[in-house]
């Protein structure tokens, strides 16, 4: 009699088998979408209102929700198990993605019902991005997840490389309201091919076969075995969840080095390199270039990771949070487009590099029936700190940028050396 493929005997090619086949294009669809309807958001808000607030207000109305319900996603990822999350969160994209186009193709909607359904995609957001990370262990071998990890990041690295080009280009030719339609249609396509998976991972799950770590994994803490009944309040769930993440060093070590980079990164290569591209590099102009490399390096890395994933992780983490430092660092010293663009893509390369070895460690080594609640505090660290990032910028800017950019990037090179004096983590192979 034969049965279902499990994670434990699919072919040895990454994509050998339909079931990975379709998790990397629903996520890789999912990922573009993402890219592409930021972008289409921004341009309709500016189309309705002059610039200002009105677009910072919605922005923010996707940012808070997101945010706020990272957490309590994490612990119903974990209850629920990340299939019927994943397509759940992508079905409620569809739906809201519907109704804006139903709302921008009849009526003249205001920015504040914009705003709301923005808010509902933030929503959705927070579900969908632990479910998903958290779905690779259960549909992918061990082996190949960081393969699997590279493929997925690419996709959402090229969505964010070539997205903004693509979407007011089609805005331009098309319209607003033939745009959102075309984007709430690769948002359906995403969501019936990620539903497929919900029978696969049952299937493994009843076999007993379902990929990821065992739940005596290392790093278990004490108690944590009351977690398998779900038997206590969501408070308490995520309780346990903080705690696993406190107490393996490992978990807090990465945790800690992602917040640090989104801390000491983000705000000043965004304003701070707006600031570098007026004052040295040309005008505002050239800051579009210098990005763009950004999107080229964190692509490479995403791909290299998966092309030849590294035999001491440990080391390479060390490196990779070394390389954004000094790549933060070296744009004190650029003067001419060229060399900013290249010192931001060794950021971008860092940064994609990194991503795809600490998720890819995160799925093996943590324990299946906490993975949602890890991955949901990983997803919190790399967005939740953005806004600390350009208070950051702001209040470094009136010493310079050349002061800006040597002390973000010495203190992601310090966290460099910190990461790297981790025997949890110099160790990781």
């Amino acid at each position: 009699m034969t049965t279902e493929p499990t994670a434990h005997s699919l072919p040895r090619e990454p994509l050998g088998d339909p079931h990975l086949r379709r998790l990397v294009v629903g996520q890789g669809l999912a990922a573009v979408v993402d890219a592409l309807f930021l972008v289409w958001l921004t341009l309709f808000v500016l189309e309705l209102s002059e610039p200002g607030m009105a677009t910072g207000l919605v922005l923010v109305a996707v940012a808070l929700p997101r945010a706020a319900l990272l957490l309590p996603a994490g612990v119903l990822v974990d209850r629920l198990g990340p299939a019927r999350i994943t397509a759940g969160a992508a079905w409620l994209r569809v739906a809201v993605l519907l109704a804006l186009c139903a709302l921008v193709t009849f009526t003249a909607p205001s920015v504040t019902t914009v705003a709301v359904l923005a808010g509902l995609l933030g929503a959705a957001d927070a579900a969908y991005f632990p479910a998903a990370l958290a779905l690779l262990p259960a549909v992918v071998p061990t082996g190949k997840l960081t393969r699997v990890n590279a493929l997925v990041q690419g996709a959402e690295s090229g969505g964010d490389l070539v997205g903004p080009a693509v979407a007011a280009g089609v805005i331009a030719a098309v319209g607003f309201e033939a745009t959102l339609g075309g984007i709430a249609s690769l948002a359906a396509l995403a969501a019936v091919v990620l539903s497929t998976l919900i029978r696969v991972v049952r299937r493994g799950e009843g076999a007993g076969d379902a990929a990821g770590p065992d739940d005596a994994g290392p790093g278990a803490v004490e108690g944590e075995g009351e977690v398998e009944g779900e038997q206590f309040s969501s408070a308490r769930a995520l309780g346990a969840g903080l705690r696993y993440a406190w107490r393996e060093p490992m978990v807090r070590g990465m945790l800690a080095a992602i917040a640090m980079i989104n801390i000491a990164v983000v705000g000043p290569v965004l304003v701070g390199g707006a600031v570098l591209a007026d004052q040295r590099l040309g005008g505002a102009g050239a800051l579009g270039i210098v990005l763009s490399g950004f999107g080229a390096g964190s692509l490479a890395g995403s791909l290299m990771a998966g092309w030849r994933p590294p035999a001491r992780r440990g080391w390479t983490v060390a490196g990779g949070v070394a390389a954004i430092g000094a790549g933060t660092a070296g744009l004190a010293a650029v003067t001419q487009v060229v060399a900013a663009t290249a010192v931001v893509s060794l950021v971008g390369l860092g940064s994609g590099f990194l991503g795809v070895v600490i998720v890819a460690t995160l799925q093996e080594r943590v324990p299946a029936r906490l993975l949602g609640r890890v991955i949901s505090l990983l997803v919190l660290a790399t967005v939740a700190f953005d806004p600390f990032s350009y208070v950051l910028a702001g209040a470094l800017l009136p010493y310079g940028t050349t002061t800006l950019f040597l002390v973000c990037g010495g203190s992601v090179l310090a966290c460099a050396a910190l990461v790297a004096a981790s025997p949890a983590i110099r160790s990781l192979r």
